[in-house]
């Protein structure tokens, strides 16, 4: 039996495969897709086993990795592959807004679920990846945290507050790589190269984000400390201030956190 099953090899799934097999032995892990030839092709520069979702629905730990809308019918289909099983097995959700008891009703069964929200950073290992669980053994999560721990951070989140947790996680890399965007961008138009300036912006916010994260001050001090009298950096902050940076960054969460919840009703 295979420890790890991906059904679905899109964005998500496939960072999360990468990761995996930096833990886990590649012939431990079976990749699925609904177009076959994609999970065929990562299946291949892993070194991974390839098959059905029927299949990978086999494994001791099954990632659903398909869309929200998509999770009833594939769950459906899978209901009678489960039911069959007389070993144990969990549902890996890491579909946005979908709870773990909404997985089990899509399931047909009380199965037991963890649900996951990962965030693309994992392909390099160092992804946040908030978690909850529902009807698990107590070896479960940590079985499958020491599996796929080549992704990062792994930690655990009341399930109320997942549906938040998914945004700071899923969403803030995208804020991010706008913001390193538009840094480079003001290099460039005083005259820096463009890879020169990609590179140095996106080594900033890298040191910046892990000051922040080990330092233990609050953001403000970190920022305080930066900004000296009459300075540079207190000149920029006020142009940021300006154009309400920190407010369109609040509102930016709050919008994808409402749209989240949206979805999920």
């Amino acid at each position: 039996m295979y420890l790890l099953g991906f059904i679905g090899t899109g964005n998500m799934g496939g960072a999360l495969a990468r990761a995996a097999v930096t833990v886990t032995p590649a012939a431990d892990i079976i990749l699925s897709n609904r177009t076959p030839e994609k999970a065929e092709l990562l299946a291949r520069e892993l070194g991974c086993a390839v098959g059905t979702a029927a299949e990978a629905a086999q494994a001791r730990y099954i990632f659903l990795g398909v869309k929200p809308k998509d999770m009833a019918a594939c769950l459906g289909a899978l209901s009678p592959v489960l039911a069959a099983r007389t070993d144990r097995f969990v549902l890996v959700s890491m579909a946005a807004a979908l709870d773990t008891a909404a997985i089990q009703t899509m399931a047909g069964a009380p199965w037991p679920v963890i649900r996951l929200c990962p965030n693309t950073p994992v392909a390099v290992g160092r992804g946040l990846i908030a978690w909850c669980e529902k009807d698990t053994q107590p070896q479960d999560a940590p079985g499958l945290i020491a599996a796929m721990s080549g992704a990062g951070r792994f930690d655990p989140c009341p399930e109320n507050l997942m549906d938040i947790a998914s945004v700071i996680g899923g969403c803030t890399p995208a804020f991010t790589y706008m913001f390193i965007e538009a840094l480079s961008d003001g290099a460039v138009a005083c005259g820096m190269p463009r890879s020169m300036a990609l590179t140095y912006a996106a080594a900033a916010v890298e040191g910046a984000a892990a000051l922040a994260g080990q330092d233990g001050r609050h953001p403000g001090a970190l920022k305080d400390a930066v900004c000296s009298p009459g300075g540079s950096t207190i000149r920029g902050v006020l142009a940021l201030e300006d154009a309400s940076f920190r407010a369109a960054a609040s509102r930016a969460v709050m919008a994808a956190v409402e749209r989240t919840q949206a979805m999920g009703k």
